[in-house]
């Protein structure tokens, strides 16, 4: 390494944001990534620790003790080219992953980590503020066809690995704007949707087609409050006429429900009925009528990223009070790392989004909504406690006379997604799905019971992080190249 002493030397130093009274009046990024002289002392703490258990923690494998060494010797393109092996899109990466390379790295058994994440956000604009990130069309072509189905990052992975291998590939999108859960369930604030576009235009260069609006399998169904949904589909038997074979890259994108007295009053939605609206806003659409937090009291339900990016949401659009429930205990605010690392440890997270104001409340369980005039009003609740059972599981039970009420105009419900939806493409195929509802394929051929349609991202594995939707289309790039070509030089 270039500064071997520098992990004794040097404290972690992480981003600068801008303040909260500052960021909560837009839907801009408000993350600046280090200086390059910075970047180069957080890349000095990496340690040569023998045997690198971040590149392990990082789903896509990158190569993170070498980039981190580049950086810190200003070699800022040979860095960009070592992070662009493993991974197509790491500004998606840097700006949203979580970073379970971090809670991997050597240095976080006693210390504190190396700034993976801000390194790799650094590292990847720089690329596209010098332009050395540009479109590398293949120099010879197969032949062959392939049809990929869904524009997240998957299927963005997966068509652009193929692209640069020679096919034909086509990218099915069925709204009216590419980029998948990236467009439209990626608040703006977390990631403008300019990085999607730059990528498209890329890829575009290098030879994939994109058809947005085309729903495939079926009728698209409508969508409560949102505009511009494709009226144009497709039957999986054209897709099959035209192209070798098909990739399913889609999104598990069916939710998970709370079936309780009061669930059909007015002001009760799914989050992924809030957050795609104000995206859509946000890019300048104009909606007949849209979900929004203006001058409510709103109850979030769900602790995970996407109540975070409710929260975030809702203060932007000037809620008078934020509530988050979660169901399960609060967690520790620090792991035991001896028994934790380089797992990813349960630990209490507190986002951006929560800094900007947010009250947060564990162990309960919501029993119903109440309102008059078909609108909701407030929400009752009870608390919980967790015991470990005779099997030494845990489990929960209410708390007697713990019962309570809050006020509640807008309810959104964040509890994350059960499977993909079947209707259409997975049930006109009949593909054998696993137990969990995800269309059945391995991680080694990524083939459904179907033998010309493959799968990958969340609509194999459910819903995961986005690093793992690109190392899962990467991978099925390079299987689908190995079936249609009988070897790939694609990397896994």
């Amino acid at each position: 390494m270039g500064k071997a002493t520098g992990f004794m030397e040097l404290d972690r130093v992480n981003e600068v944001s801008i303040p909260v009274a500052e960021r909560v009046g837009n839907y801009q990024e408000f993350v600046i990534h280090h200086a390059d002289d910075e970047a180069g002392r957080q890349g000095a703490r990496c340690m040569d620790c023998g045997i690198p258990f971040c590149q392990s923690g990082c789903p896509v494998n990158n190569i993170i003790p070498d980039w981190n060494d580049l950086v810190y010797r200003q070699q800022w393109k040979a860095a960009l080219a070592t992070l662009h092996s493993t991974n197509n899109f790491p500004e998606f990466t840097g700006r949203i992953c979580p970073a379970p390379c971090e809670a991997a790295c050597t240095l976080n058994i006693n210390d504190d980590a190396v700034a993976i994440k801000s390194i790799e956000h650094a590292i990847a604009d720089k690329g596209w503020e010098q332009g050395w990130i540009r479109a590398q069309p293949p120099a010879t072509k197969t032949g062959k066809r392939v049809a990929v189905v869904g524009s997240g990052p998957a299927g963005l992975a997966c068509a652009q690995q193929l692209a640069r291998a020679g096919y034909d590939v086509a990218v099915f999108e069925k709204n009216d704007r590419l980029g998948g859960l990236l467009r439209y369930g990626i608040p703006d604030f977390k990631m403008e949707k300019s990085h999607i576009d730059r990528r498209i235009e890329q890829m575009k260069q290098e030879g994939v087609e994109f058809r947005v609006g085309v729903c495939v399998g079926s009728q698209p169904r409508d969508m409560p409050g949102v505009n511009n949904l494709s009226r144009h589909f497709i039957l999986h038997q054209e897709l099959l006429e035209e192209f070798d074979v098909i990739a399913l890259t889609g999104g598990a994108e069916q939710p998970r429900d709370l079936p309780l007295p009061g669930r059909d009053l007015q002001g009760v939605h799914f989050a992924m009925e809030f957050l795609p609206q104000q995206n859509r806003v946000v890019a300048g659409d104009s909606l007949d009528s849209q979900i929004t937090a203006t001058g409510k009291h709103v109850i979030v339900i769900g602790g995970g990223d996407t109540g975070s990016d409710c929260v975030g949401t809702s203060n932007r659009q000037g809620a008078l009070s934020i509530t988050q429930f979660e169901l399960l205990p609060m967690p520790p605010e620090e792991e035991d790392r001896a028994l934790t690392w380089p797992n990813w440890p349960i630990k209490l997270r507190t986002s951006s989004s929560h800094e900007e104001g947010c009250n947060r409340d564990w162990s309960v369980t919501t029993k119903r909504f109440e309102g008059r005039n078909g609108k909701v009003e407030r929400l009752v609740a009870a608390r919980m406690q967790w015991k470990k059972g005779s099997d030494g599981r845990m489990q929960m039970s209410e708390i007697p006379g713990s019962e309570f009420e809050v006020r509640a105009d807008l309810v959104l419900l964040a509890m994350g997604f059960v499977s993909p939806v079947h209707a259409g493409v997975i049930e006109q195929l009949a593909l054998e799905c696993d137990q969990r509802g995800n269309v059945k394929a391995d991680t080694e051929v990524y083939r459904t019971s179907h033998p010309r349609v493959f799968a990958a991202g969340d609509m194999r594995r459910g819903q995961s992080l986005v690093v793992w939707a690109i190392r899962e289309g990467r991978q099925c790039a390079r299987a689908i190249d190995e079936a249609l070509m009988g070897a790939s030089e694609l990397p896994r």
